[in-house]
């Protein structure tokens, strides 16, 4: 694998690690293969106090004392790093989407789309996938298993895709759920998500959840990044 770039964030939480951090800067920057670039975030003493209390999380520095004198000793030891590093980046009015967007701007030289859209069908009988964005229940929908030559095929094949497709609910559905999607994606896209992972659901997830999974796949793939898996598409009785 070709790495050009390696990002490394530390804080004082690395205790021993971070007591390691200037002999191991100084060994890099005799190394002429590569070159070292320090990005120091830092904020107003407020601002981090705030921010302390609001994850309800105590200093490392300070446990069991004010967070305020956790963040003084922090700088007085962090000192010598901010004076070595090339960018500072205050970020007391920042918020996490917009200093990733920062970062981005400040460091990418391609113009790389980071904002994909994950289509995820899954039978509700072997449970629902923990990581999605959005989930669909289309079990109303006419199921191609009680269709005898069907059974034992899977939305990929064209004669279960026809059969779904053609009945008037499908269609109904399809309108409205593609409206939703150009609606929610530009917003998702636009708050900051780098994915959103869409899982479409049926009982077994063989036959209507995976010919949906891959109809709005190739309907968005023109506007987004697109990935597609099945995720109970091999799980027949049996197997």
């Amino acid at each position: 694998m070709d790495i050009k770039k390696v990002a490394l964030v530390i804080d004082l939480r690395g205790r021993d690690f971070f007591d390691s951090l200037y002999e191991a800067l100084d060994s890099l920057g005799e190394e002429d293969w590569l070159v070292e670039h320090i990005i120091f975030l830092d904020a107003k003493d407020e601002t981090l106090v705030s921010r302390y209390k609001e994850t309800r999380r105590s200093h490392p520095l300070a446990i069991g004392g004010l967070p305020l004198n956790g963040i003084k000793e922090e700088r007085k030891i962090l000192n010598e790093l901010k004076g070595r590093a090339q960018r500072l980046i205050d970020t007391t009015d920042l918020k996490p989407k917009e200093l990733r967007e920062k970062i981005t701007t400040l460091y990418s030289k391609e113009n790389v789309e980071t904002f994909s859209v994950h289509f995820v069908s899954f039978g509700f009988k072997y449970g629902v996938p923990i990581d999605a964005d959005l989930m669909f229940d289309v079990r109303f929908l006419p199921n191609p298993h009680y269709i005898d030559h069907m059974r034992p095929l899977t939305g990929l094949n064209s004669d279960v895709s026809e059969y779904v497709f053609k009945w008037s609910d499908t269609q109904r559905f399809n309108e409205k759920f593609i409206d939703l999607l150009e609606f929610v994606l530009p917003q998702y896209k636009k708050e900051g998500k780098s994915q959103v992972v869409i899982a479409i659901g049926c009982t077994g997830g063989q036959h209507r959840s995976v010919a949906l999974a891959e109809y709005y796949t190739k309907q968005f793939s023109n506007e987004y990044p697109t990935h597609i898996s099945h995720r109970d598409i091999e799980k027949r009785k049996g197997h």
